[in-house]
């Protein structure tokens, strides 16, 4: 039974981080990509509770704490 020297136990070893890396890139990338489509789906209900309501433009940005003078510069 041949030993593996160290600098192929290092080579196994990358290969093994690499596989890792590539599954965890994958798997942050499907979050991310969850997320965006769970932030879609949110605006989307909050301008159509928006639009849905009696409040005025000024009533809801007041509720949103917003002053005026700030969304008018």
């Amino acid at each position: 039974m041949a030993r593996m020297s160290i600098d192929e136990k290092i080579d196994q070893q990358k290969e093994v981080v690499l596989k890792i890396k590539e599954k965890y890139d994958a798997a942050v990338a499907e979050l991310e990509k969850l997320m965006r489509k769970r932030d879609e789906i949110r605006n989307k209900k909050l301008l159509q509770a928006i639009a849905d309501s009696d409040k005025s433009y000024e009533e809801i940005m007041r509720f949103l704490g917003t002053e005026k003078e700030e969304i008018d510069e």
